[in-house]
């Protein structure tokens, strides 16, 4: 009987903060019962997501406080950029070094927190040579496996799509820091993603894997990179063309179904009450058991304590976007035959000149105000003024 009580009690505990958090966020209910926001544009998107970023900056709270002050030196202040010098380079990052703090770091100024990914992963710091500060972050992964305006695009039944989506990455993390992103650097980052060495990563790191599911061997080549805007339509990915060659393309727009107004408190009572019950979806998290665990299990949890899925429906509609490797890239996709025809596919070196004469100095010399750029405004982007330990003698390389 005990135990009983404590389900219920839970059960309504999380009924009552659930509503409570949806109505500060400024959703209600329309008179068929679906979630509707009130307003429109990027900063209610923004608001949407505050309550995420501010579970995420407390998370790393005490990350924050020991490493900022050595890996502030890492970013630039305006006054430290010369539009007319910007070397890009990319550098790999590996798992516990110097550079994946400074990427943890770097991820979280920004106003929508990122995903950590999931299954394969590359990642890298896009560096300007010239002054050795950071310009932008890259991530790919692995990708949604049930996304209707890809697999339409390339003809994908159910089949085709299992065997051939290894040849697929998502862009998960995707844009440049500031200041540079105040000279269109996320452009100049975004095409940084369709280059030779990129490719040739991939190659090396994935393109003899066996499935983990399947058991299959699967010889892996990187034939597109797929990514979505975060604050519904894209002014960085749209227009990504240089000498001719189309960086990404927009394809289509998600359906506005997700979990990212499902905080991460909420969630962890969601799979608390999920565990009182016995769920099999509570500890439903190691690769190969759904790509979206998350979202699968926070759409268990709702049905489990009388709530609708379409709690879930948040009719935040995300603009997709393509990034073809080789120019038959979706007749290899749909088909499963051919060889990558990667003639128009330039060195990282190659595509950040294109960009640079593109975006970055023509939109120097329009908007010079990125060079008011400052430490201390880098410091707010971390929110609670949190106190930083003193710095070390570290080397990034």
């Amino acid at each position: 009987m005990a135990k009983i009580i404590k389900i219920a009690t839970r059960q309504a505990s999380i009924k009552r903060c659930l509503r409570r958090h949806l109505k500060k966020l400024g959703f209600h209910k329309t008179a068929d019962g679906l979630l509707e926001i009130s307003g429109s544009g990027k900063e209610v998107i923004r608001s949407l997501h505050s309550s995420q970023r501010s579970d995420r900056l407390a998370k790393n709270k005490q990350f924050i406080k020991e490493r900022s002050a050595d890996l502030f030196k890492h970013f630039a202040t305006g006054r430290e950029v010369d539009p007319s010098k910007i070397s890009p380079v990319l550098q790999r990052v590996r798992s516990n070094t110097v550079e994946s703090d400074l990427f943890r770091l770097a991820a979280l100024t920004w106003s929508v927190p990122v995903s950590n990914g999931f299954g394969r992963r590359i990642r890298y710091l896009v560096w300007d040579k010239h002054n050795e500060k950071l310009i932008g972050l890259i991530a790919i992964g692995d990708p949604v496996f049930n996304l209707s305006v890809r697999d339409t695009l390339i003809g994908w039944d159910s089949d085709a799509r299992g065997e051939r989506l290894v040849n697929v990455m998502d862009a998960y993390v995707l844009g440049a820091v500031a200041p540079y992103n105040a000279l269109l650097g996320g452009k100049l980052v975004a095409c940084l993603v369709r280059s030779r060495e990129v490719y040739d990563d991939f190659q090396q790191a994935y393109g003899n894997t066996t499935g983990i599911i399947s058991g299959k061997e699967k010889k892996a080549r990187l034939l597109a990179v797929m990514t979505s805007s975060s604050l519904g339509r894209s002014s960085i990915y749209n227009r990504l063309k240089l000498n001719g060659v189309q960086y990404f393309q927009p394809i289509g727009y998600t359906s506005g179904w997700g979990h990212f107004h499902v905080p991460d408190k909420l969630f962890a009572d969601l799979r608390d009450y999920l565990r009182d019950i016995k769920h099999p979806y509570a500890d439903l998290n190691r690769f190969g058991q759904g790509p979206n665990w998350r979202l699968r299990t926070t759409r268990a949890a709702l049905e489990a304590v009388g709530f609708k899925d379409d709690l879930l429906k948040h009719g935040i509609r995300r603009e997709v976007f393509l990034c073809e490797f080789a120019e038959n890239a979706i007749r290899m996709l749909r088909t499963g035959k051919g060889r990558p025809s990667l003639t128009t596919l330039a060195t990282a070196e190659e595509v950040a000149g294109l960009a640079l004469e593109r975006w970055v100095l023509p939109r120097a010399h329009r908007r010079p105000e990125f060079a008011a750029w400052t430490t201390d405004d880098l410091k707010k982007l971390l929110t609670n003024h949190v106190q930083v330990e003193p710095a070390k003698q570290l080397s990034l390389r």
